[in-house]
Formats: structure tokens, C-alpha cells, sequence
């Protein structure tokens, strides 16, 4: 559950690329499970799996290996970080068997991906949804800011350039806001959390965002910063920076974070119901089992957050490897079930809808 304190969540997630190879030994903790028996809806396969892609669902993924390999002493599954753009290029080189990325595959990206299934094509199959959490650095402003899309949008592109800006007063009527320079972080390496919190913002705020949704941040100035952990870094040692970030990096950094504005002029707090109330009305926009979605910008709902990302797994829909395919299945099968989703709350993520779940479920079994 994602609670607050002084507009910070409580919950702290580690951060960063991370690299699990352990099989069945010091993964064994008190009230771990035997790795001589199976645990419930986890189908064992013997083999070893290599993944790699977004950061921001490492902390899940961490949990998911740990859980997997002690229940399946022959199982062994690494997945390392580097980002979801990385990620999408090592799966178009054949050098890891999924990938997990932010974004759904491109146009661009998708006959590179197709390739290297042979028989494919490559497919989207959403598995962590999370939000993007829009924090900043302001040490005496104790009430978390409300930040309209269109104020966001001129914070960074450089049209507001200070936060006593009329135009951040208005969105937080009585709030003493000091006269202190802004500084903006951004990513400078391709991530999913730009692309998604760079189509918020095109999409909410056109007029003031002219730029189309990119896993390169699009706009110009700011300062770029490697991985989200050198955002959160930034905004935390430079007084008057923001940055957008997973809600765990923010967390972690103890970084209050805005509400952000909606297509119906409200004020969205972040909290776990109202990214799942946004999430709830994305749309399946693939074909067959490609599971690409489409966020609803539109909602104008008070209690949909409408700054929200979820991780992909990536994966041949055919022509996977014969000998890896059994553990590609009953690996993402165990990620897609009730037991592998129901803990993703306690992570500061959100679970799949049922609906979504249960296409999901459907898309792997049928992994070729």
C-alpha cells in the first residue's frame, strides 16, 4: 500500500540494475519456502533464463527470482538492469530471452524484434504498473505542491524558470512559494520513465509540450542525468530542482512530490486507488496476444492519477529457444498469477486488473 508523510511515502524500495544468479541457497530465508517443494501456482522448470531492460520494475523482478528459484532448486534466472531502452536492443540482438521495457515496442522497433524471433513476431505482455512520481526540492514548503500539466510542461521546456512563477501561485493559491531558481532533471539514456511522463504531458498539455512521446527526453534544457537513481541524486542535493521519477527512487530519497494535474483541471494525489482507477481504463491496443496499451489522458476523473507506467516483458510469441521455452513459461505464468501480482503492492507498485491478468496469463501459455 502506498501511504504518505509529509507528501512522502513511507514505503522505501532499493533502487537500481541488479543481477540475481542464486539457485536454491542463500535465497532461503525463515518463511522462505522449501526449494525441495513447490509453492503454490509455481510450475518448476529446470534451465537458466537471462533478462535484462527496465530498472523500474527490478524490485519486482527481485522478489519474483527469489521466489522462483526457492521453490525450483534447477531453475535459474538472471535479470540485470540497464534500463528499458538497453534492454529492447539486447533482445533485437538475440543475447537475452525477454526483455523488460517501460514502453511497448515502436514501429521502429518492432521488425528488428520480429527478426529475431524468426518464426515471431515479438510481443508486449504488461506485467508491473507503477506511477511516476514528479518530485522536487523546496525545504520550506511543507504541504506537497499541486502542479498543473501545462505548469509542468513550462518547468520543462524553460518557459518558468523560478518558483514564485504566477503560473505555479495559481495552482497552489496560499502556499508561499520562494523566489529560488529552478532546476529540471531529466534522463539523458533512453528510459520508459520518459517516455510515459513525456506523453502525459503531451498529451494533457499540448499547447505548451509541442514535442511527441519520447524514450529520449524530447525537450530541450535541463540537466540529463544517467538512471533514475542520478535524477533522484540531482533533486536531492540542488535546492529548487525537480525531477520525474519511479515513486521508489522518490521514496527512497525521502523527496516530497507534487499532485498533478488532469484533463478535468483536478489536483490527482498519488496513492495506490487512484493509479489503479487510472489504470483501469487503458485500452488493449495490440493485436492477438500483444498486449500494447493505451493510457485514457482524458479521464477527468478526481481520483484516476494520470502519471502512470508499466513495465513490458517482451518476449518471441514463437520461436523461442526449445530447450529454455518450459522455464520462459512457467516463469512468467508464476509473474502473471494472483501469487506473483497480489505482493507487487507492497512494493509501491499495482497489480494488473483481473481482465488484464487473465490475458496475460493466456498470452504466455500459448508461447511457442
Amino acid at each position: 500500500m502506498i501511504t504518505k508523510r509529509h507528501g512522502v511515502a513511507a514505503s522505501a524500495l532499493a533502487a537500481g540494475a541488479l543481477l540475481l544468479a542464486a539457485c536454491g541457497t542463500d535465497n532461503n530465508t525463515s518463511g522462505a519456502p522449501n526449494p525441495n517443494q513447490p509453492t503454490a501456482n509455481i510450475q518448476c522448470a529446470s534451465g537458466t533464463l537471462t533478462a535484462a531492460g527496465s530498472t523500474a520494475q527490478a524490485n519486482a523482478m527481485s522478489e519474483w527470482v527469489k521466489a522462483y528459484q526457492n521453490s525450483c532448486k534447477d531453475a535459474t534466472i538472471n535479470y540485470q538492469g540497464g534500463g528499458s531502452g538497453k534492454g529492447v536492443q539486447q533482445f533485437q540482438q538475440g543475447t537475452i530471452d525477454f526483455a523488460g521495457s517501460d514502453f511497448a515496442l515502436s514501429s521502429s522497433d518492432q521488425p528488428a524484434a520480429d527478426a529475431r524471433c524468426k518464426t515471431g513476431p515479438a510481443i508486449n505482455l504488461p506485467m508491473v504498473p507503477g506511477p511516476i512520481a514528479v518530485g522536487y526540492n523546496l525545504p520550506d514548503v511543507k504541504q506537497p505542491l499541486n502542479l498543473s500539466a501545462s505548469t509542468l510542461a513550462k518547468i520543462f521546456t524553460g518557459k518558468i524558470t523560478n518558483w514564485d512563477d504566477q503560473a505555479i501561485a495559481t495552482d497552489n493559491p496560499g502556499v508561499k512559494l520562494p523566489s529560488l531558481g529552478i532546476q529540471t532533471f531529466h534522463r539523458s539514456d533512453g528510459s520508459g520513465t520518459s517516455y510515459n511522463f513525456s506523453n502525459y504531458l503531451a498529451k494533457e498539455a499540448k499547447a505548451d509540450f509541442p514535442f511527441e512521446a519520447n524514450k529520449n527526453w524530447p525537450a530541450p534544457g535541463g540537466q540529463g542525468s544517467n538512471g533514475t537513481q542520478g535524477i533522484a541524486q540531482g533533486v536531492k542535493s540542488t535546492p529548487g530542482a525537480i525531477g520525474y521519477m519511479e515513486l521508489s527512487f522518490a521514496t527512497q530519497s525521502q523527496l516530497p512530490y507534487a499532485k498533478l494535474g488532469n484533463a478535468g483541471g483536478k489536483f490527482v494525489e498519488l496513492t495506490t486507488d487512484n493509479v489503479k482507477n487510472f489504470l483501469a481504463k487503458a485500452k488493449t491496443v495490440g493485436t492477438g496476444n500483444d498486449l500494447k496499451l493505451e493510457f485514457d489522458y482524458t479521464n477527468a476523473d478526481a481520483d484516476a492519477y494520470p502519471a502512470v507506467l508499466v513495465t513490458y516483458e517482451i518476449v518471441c510469441q514463437s520461436g523461442n529457444d526449445s530447450a529454455k521455452l518450459p522455464l520462459l513459461k512457467n516463469f512468467l505464468s508464476y509473474l502473471a498469477s494472483n501469487d506473483g501480482q497480489t505482493p507487487l503492492t507492497n512494493q509501491g507498485y499495482v497489480p494488473l486488473p483481473a481482465d488484464l491478468q487473465t490475458k496475460v496469463a493466456a498470452a504466455v501459455n500459448s508461447l511457442g
